[in-house]
């Protein structure tokens, strides 16, 4: 199993998402080809309700502790409730190109 598919079920499994994305951005970066280093997440859920984004983000975090430490190197997290995701009419924002690392 690939990170992005490992990411993507530890994420399922403990948030049990109305809406989960998990984009592998490492081709974007300065990484070598076919890294699993760079990922964006998209994940709604109702478990999300009632949380700042910072404490979201914890939540997310601690989850995927072991993957942060063996390989992602960058995790751009967009964490929503059923309401907020609909409020932004079911969509995220685009990541940034990279500036750095001779790219």
């Amino acid at each position: 199993m690939n990170m992005q598919e490992k990411v993507s079920q530890k994420l399922t499994s403990q948030f049990s998402p109305l809406f989960i994305q998990v984009e592998n951005e490492s081709y974007m970066h300065n990484v070598p080809p076919n890294s699993e280093t760079h990922f964006k997440v998209v994940l709604v859920s109702e478990d999300f309700q009632g949380k700042p984004p910072v404490k979201r983000h914890q939540m997310v975090y601690k989850l995927l502790s072991e993957e942060l430490q063996s390989g992602i190197h960058a995790l751009a997290l967009h964490t929503h409730t059923p309401s907020e995701w609909q409020q932004r009419q079911q969509s995220s924002p685009d990541s940034p190109n990279c500036l750095g690392g001779g790219k």
